[in-house]
């Protein structure tokens, strides 16, 4: 059986509860003479941490330790702290102190006195243990109560250790675990996304969101949340009173001229033919709060440069006007485009970029979250009972066959959650009965087809290639879908070609007409059996 390791406590004089120095002191409780009272708890040595002009204190506590527990050797440890109020000075004082001590954690078990001390001079030794400076247990000494009435424990009180590593700790911590998991869901608009890599996306933009007023860059494509994210963030930072201000949002994109520096920052009476009087501007506005600048690409030159200056300095000069305005806001900004190519473009300023990159959080698409689509189904069907103000369901099968083809290749998204969005509106809008079934999802999904197909050319079918009746009587539906657009435009030549030729060869020699001049031996017919066999036809095949 392994020995028990010795235990040594480190605590703090308490000038006021460790004082008294007549017999009448054994009646009272004192902290750190009452932690080597107790039989339970045998203290090897213990550090006796004292300011030095309470020295004479430090060695009557020494003697009555001696008295109630022999074993235990007192080491008395100058602790120079002029003023302990001073959250500063005390956790400089005592994080010189951990830093110097010569801990042995193999050889000794470490307990960490804080009942006495000023409240500040606790704190300070909670938070070097939980930091680890101090390799120990906390241990909490408490008075006896009232009803206790053997002079014995009188005299020690109780104690208890608290292990912050163990599972009573654990239970504080789950605290805040729980205000975390909440925030975090905030964040998502308490929908229960299911994608790991968003999930710690989010979890990472809560901490930031938290902890930073430093500006934050969201990235992705048109309808991924930008927009939204940037207002739960804010209602976030609210929540904490960590913004006193506004949320001001503008889309950089509806900015131009000098409409554009005279909403943003202000102008004064005359600064231009119309100003009639003076506009405050957004920036102004969004003092002490947040401003979000979506779609800060397409800001002019000349509005990044004051955009600049405003993040940099807290102030701003309006149009027109030899006054400098103070801002303290802080900048959410969103963005589709690629911003470092716009820098390389000359179309966006380096140093802006520099300024507002420190936090860059890139937002997926749909596509790349199809694990979320029925968690975002369910928040959609919800937000529509809101709108319509009565209950919306989906049967069992028409829910089916939607999430099928929302996380199916044939479904591109390309408004992300925009689309999305407007799909689950339209079905709950116009279903009957507040029940969407199966024919309201198709002919749903027959709308977005259609739209897909006209608004993205490059999903369209290439006239000629896969619309022509030769190459689908050919392959078939499932086997022209297997082809690239480039593919099925040279095959269906090349069926078109063998379908008007009498043999194999005149069909090679009216394909290879060109190329076969420059070769010593053609052999135009094998080499059109080989090219037909890449798609698995025959001659026989192709001729039908």
């Amino acid at each position: 059986m392994a020995k028990k390791k010795p235990t040594v406590v480190l605590g703090l004089l308490g000038p006021v509860l460790d004082s008294g120095a007549r017999e009448q002191r054994w009646e009272r409780w004192r902290p750190s003479v009452a932690v080597c009272q107790h039989p339970d708890l045998l203290v090897s040595r213990f550090e006796l941490l004292h300011q030095p002009q309470y020295a004479t204190l430090a060695r009557l506590i020494r003697h009555d330790i001696a008295a109630v527990s022999p074993e235990t050797k007192v080491n008395l440890v100058p602790f120079d702290m002029a003023d302990p109020w001073d959250l500063e000075e005390v956790y400089a004082s005592l994080h010189d102190f951990a830093r110097s001590y010569p801990f042995d954690p193999e050889r000794e078990d470490y307990l960490v006195h804080i009942t006495t001390g000023t409240h500040v001079a606790q704190i300070v030794l909670f938070l070097l243990t939980e930091s680890r400076h101090l390799p120990a247990t906390l241990l909490q000494t408490s008075p006896p109560t009232r009803a206790d009435r053997d002079p014995a424990s009188r005299a020690a009180g109780t104690w208890r250790a608290i292990d912050l590593d163990l599972s009573r700790y654990d239970r504080l911590a789950s605290r805040f675990a729980a205000e975390a998991r909440e925030r975090a869901g905030g964040l998502k608009a308490g929908i229960e996304t299911r994608n790991a890599a968003f999930n710690a996306l989010i979890d990472r933009i809560e901490r930031v969101a938290v902890a930073s007023r430093a500006p934050m860059l969201l990235t992705g494509p048109t309808g991924a949340g930008k927009s939204q994210l940037a207002g739960r963030i804010f209602a976030l930072k609210k929540s904490r009173r960590q913004v006193a201000g506004e949320f001001v949002e503008v889309n950089c994109a509806t900015l131009r001229g000098d409409g554009a520096m005279s909403t943003l920052f202000g102008h004064a009476k005359g600064a231009f033919t119309g100003a009639m009087t003076e506009r405050e501007g957004l920036l102004r506005k969004a003092d002490r709060g947040t401003l979000f600048l979506d779609e800060i690409a397409e800001l002019g030159l000349d509005e990044q440069a004051m955009l600049l200056r405003a993040l940099e300095e807290k102030s701003f000069r309006p149009m027109g006007s030899d006054r400098e305005v103070k801002s303290d806001f802080q900048l959410l900004a969103g963005t589709h485009r690629d911003l470092a190519a716009r820098v390389a473009e000359g179309r966006f300023r380096e140093d802006l970029l520099a300024r507002i990159e420190l936090w860059t959080f890139a937002l997926p698409g749909l596509r790349e979250r199809p694990e979320d689509v029925e968690p975002n189904l369910d928040f959609e069907l919800s937000q529509c009972e809101r709108t319509l103000g009565s209950r919306v369901t989906m049967s069992r099968e028409a829910r089916a066959r939607f999430v099928a083809f929302a996380t199916s290749p044939e479904a591109p998204w390309p408004g992300n959650f925009r689309d999305f969005s407007a799909a689950i509106t339209r079905m709950a809008t116009l279903c009957t009965g507040g029940r969407i079934d199966v024919a309201s999802v198709d002919e749903e999904l027959a709308r977005l087809r259609a739209r897909w197909r006209l608004s993205t050319p490059e999903r369209a079918t290439p006239a000629g290639a896969g619309d022509d009746p030769l190459l689908r009587s050919t392959l078939g539906d499932e086997g022209l879908a297997a082809l690239d657009r480039f593919d099925r435009a040279q095959l269906a030549e090349v069926v078109r070609v063998c379908r008007a030729s009498p043999s194999l060869s005149a069909a090679g020699r009216a394909l290879f007409a060109v190329s076969r001049s420059g070769k010593a031996s053609v052999n135009d017919a094998d080499r059109l059996r080989k090219y037909l066999a890449r798609y698995h036809l025959s001659w026989e095949a192709v001729r039908g």
